[in-house]
């Protein structure tokens, strides 16, 4: 069986997750959800997109 979750999704659950454990402070989580934001905007954005999908698609070729 297969579990399809999106990136952004679990991202977004880390992040709240490092938060609520007091791991990351709500400040420097702020600003690296805003790096993030505004390094997608960047001509870096394609090859970073092309990176997560390969190490994305190698994990998911992984036969247990």
């Amino acid at each position: 069986m297969a579990l399809s979750i999106s990136l952004v999704l679990l991202l977004g659950i880390l992040v709240v997750v490092l938060i609520r454990g007091k791991s990351v402070k709500p400040g420097p989580a702020v600003v690296c959800v805003l790096f993030g934001f505004f390094l997608a905007s960047t001509s870096m954005a394609p090859s970073i997109n092309r990176f997560v999908t390969s190490v994305a698609d190698m994990i998911g070729q992984i036969r247990l």
